[in-house]
């Protein structure tokens, strides 16, 4: 019986896999999270998540094939043919023709496994470009969270089977033998950077031109994917598109894309207006090509878009300027450069107001604080006053990161207030006669919201199915492929068995003495063609039948005692000499010499060698 997923033991494994290795698995689908587990746990042979955890830190060398369960990592090269021939016949030439001649052209593959997708692109755009044209203009950055996996990936080694959906043409171009391998060739290896990447913690990269991020996203829960979106959003260029899975679709995310071929799906990015907080603070945050912040400062910066848009900065923890709004800057001299410098060498922590002991005893109260009307006189004499906010800002698990100190222009706030009291009074005359109206709008769209949300859900349930059954179809080709290899050994073997089988009865053959291999019971195993020329009994009347059964010249009864012997002796070899009659019917001298053997089924057979004794 499966324990469930929201079980105490589940979500201790869980934060053990966080807290020991960095892997934050909380926002993948839990259902799939718990299958892929619990199959780890099977091949174990352990039952329970709270043992499998204490399996864990027994045996520190389990995680990195727990990990290889989780992410299936079933992927290949052009998979979905018809949709890759979509991008390759449009969404390539767009992405060209939007371009000045020798512009980059920026790709990138997220989730991307063993590198297929990565390459299969390359392939693409070395087709579309020419080969010196693709090496000046690509940059495709390849990026996962499974660092075994990149490993392969940077490689370019293929087997004969994994190249069946390659082109013959594309085959023969791009990739040159290398013993029962095809490695790609390094003039198109060249232009892809690889690189892990954590889709929900790290920053994206930006400006790209296409983002292909195929069977990734219904891995994760509905909130994990909006947040994953948001990022891959920030990371196109306002002309790029975005590549998903034949499974994948984008549920309420009408803000962010739009369908260009809903069938093949690929989108295209929705600019968004009024949001420069957002930009700037995702503009701070860096990806692969540029600085890469540590986690904790991303998800400050993160934090910034949850702050009023009005003048204000970030400090972390030790007093340092985390980010600084354009509001900030203008108002107070900064400039971006003192992003990353001690506030306290910054004039504003003691200008209009000390910061640094209102930060310090927020800190102790864990409470954000308030000092209203500060005074400040700028340069050219005027006087200005602010509410200065101090807020703080917490991680999900509690921990203080830092804060954010805003500042609220107060200055024509009276004279603004009054104004607002008149016009109040005006809108109070007025609200009654749109009261009845408002309330009648206000059921309709009730109604109305009632409705879509059910749709909504629906269509989502729908589609959840759907990647739950796509992901176990991926699960299921991870199965496959292993029984392949499996099969594929065991062939292996069964072929190096007959080679051997037909190398010793070769030599058999030709051995002129006759040789008969007794198991523990001393039944027959082995018969060779001396041994039938010798006494006139073909193999196959002998082969499984005891050996004192057999009706031939040889005296079988007076081989017992010496048979015996030679098995219980501790040199295992005995010889002895009897009359006996061939199949000719002449009569001869015949020596027999036993020499003991391990049986295959356990205990101590025999080998008897036959052959005419000199007078």
């Amino acid at each position: 019986m499966s324990e469930e997923p929201e079980s105490p033991e589940f979500e201790r494994l869980l934060q053990y896999l966080r807290e020991t290795r960095g892997f934050d698995f909380s926002g993948y689908k839990r259902t799939t999270l718990l299958r892929r587990i619990e199959k780890r746990m099977a091949q174990v042979g352990v039952k329970g998540h709270g043992p499998y955890l204490e399996y864990l830190q027994a045996h520190p060398d389990e995680f990195g094939t727990l990990f290889n369960t989780i992410l299936i990592n079933v992927t290949s090269y052009f998979r979905d043919a018809a949709a890759w021939d979509y991008v390759r016949t449009e969404v390539v030439p767009r992405i060209i023709e939007g371009k000045a001649p020798y512009e980059p052209i920026r790709v990138w593959s997220a989730g991307v496994a063993s590198g297929e997708e990565a390459y299969s692109v390359a392939m693409l755009l070395c087709e579309v470009l020419g080969a010196a044209e693709y090496r000046e203009r690509a940059k495709i950055y390849a990026t996962d969270v499974d660092e075994d996996a990149l490993t392969h990936a940077r490689q370019g080694r293929a087997a004969a089977k994994d190249l069946e959906e390659v082109p013959a043409s594309l085959r023969a171009k791009y990739f040159e033998p290398e013993g029962d391998h095809f490695l790609l060739r390094g003039e198109l290896r060249r232009s892809i950077i690889f690189g892990r990447h954590d889709l929900v913690q790290d920053a994206p990269i930006s400006r790209i031109d296409l983002l292909v991020c195929r069977n990734t996203l219904m891995y994760f829960e509905p909130e994990a994917q909006a947040r994953i979106l948001a990022r891959l959003h920030y990371a196109l260029s306002e002309k790029g598109y975005l590549f998903l899975g034949k499974a994948e679709m984008l549920l309420r995310r009408d803000t962010l894309f739009v369908p260009v071929d809903l069938k093949q799906r690929v989108f295209s990015k929705i600019p968004q207006v009024g949001v420069r907080e957002q930009r700037v603070a995702a503009a701070q945050s860096g990806g692969l090509d540029g600085p890469n912040p540590s986690t904790r400062h991303a998800r400050l910066r993160e934090l910034v878009v949850d702050v009023l848009p009005i003048a204000q900065l970030v400090v972390d923890l030790v007093g340092i300027v985390i980010a600084i709004n354009e509001r900030a800057r203008s108002l107070f001299g900064l400039v971006v450069a003192d992003v990353g410098r001690p506030l306290q060498d910054l004039e504003i922590s003691y200008r209009p107001v000390e910061l640094r002991s209102l930060i310090d005893q927020a800190y102790r109260d864990r409470r954000p604080l308030e000092a209203r009307d500060v005074e400040r006189r700028t340069p050219n004499g005027d006087i200005q006053y602010f509410d200065v906010n101090v807020g703080l800002l917490v991680d999900r698990d509690g921990s203080l990161l830092g804060a954010s100190i805003a500042f609220t222009d107060v200055t024509g706030y009276n004279r603004v207030n009054r104004e607002l009291e008149r016009s109040k009074q005006e809108l109070e005359t007025t609200s009654e006669e749109l009261q009845a109206t408002n309330e009648e709008l206000e059921t309709t769209n009730e109604e109305l919201q009632s409705t879509v949300e059910e749709l909504e859900t629906t269509n989502e349930e729908l589609q959840s199915s759907n990647e739950e059954l796509e992901t176990m179809n991926e699960e299921l080709e991870s199965t496959n492929t292993e029984l392949e290899t499996i099969n594929t050994e065991l062939q292996q073997r069964g072929t190096q068995l007959d080679h051997i089988n037909v190398f010793m009865e070769q030599i058999l053959a030709n051995v002129r003495t006759g040789v008969a291999v007794l198991d523990k019971d001393l039944r027959v195993q082995l018969w060779n063609q001396q041994s039938e020329e010798l006494w006139g009994v073909r193999a196959s009347e002998t082969v499984g039948h005891p050996l004192l059964s057999l009706d031939i010249g040889l005296p079988v009864s007076e081989l017992l005692a010496p048979i015996n012997e030679a098995i219980k002796n501790t040199n295992g070899f005995r010889e002895v000499t009897v009359k006996a009659t061939n199949r000719r019917g002449r009569r001869f001298m015949c020596r027999v010499q036993c020499s003991a053997m391990a049986s295959v089924d356990g205990g101590r057979g025999a080998i008897l060698l036959m052959e005419e004794a000199e007078p």
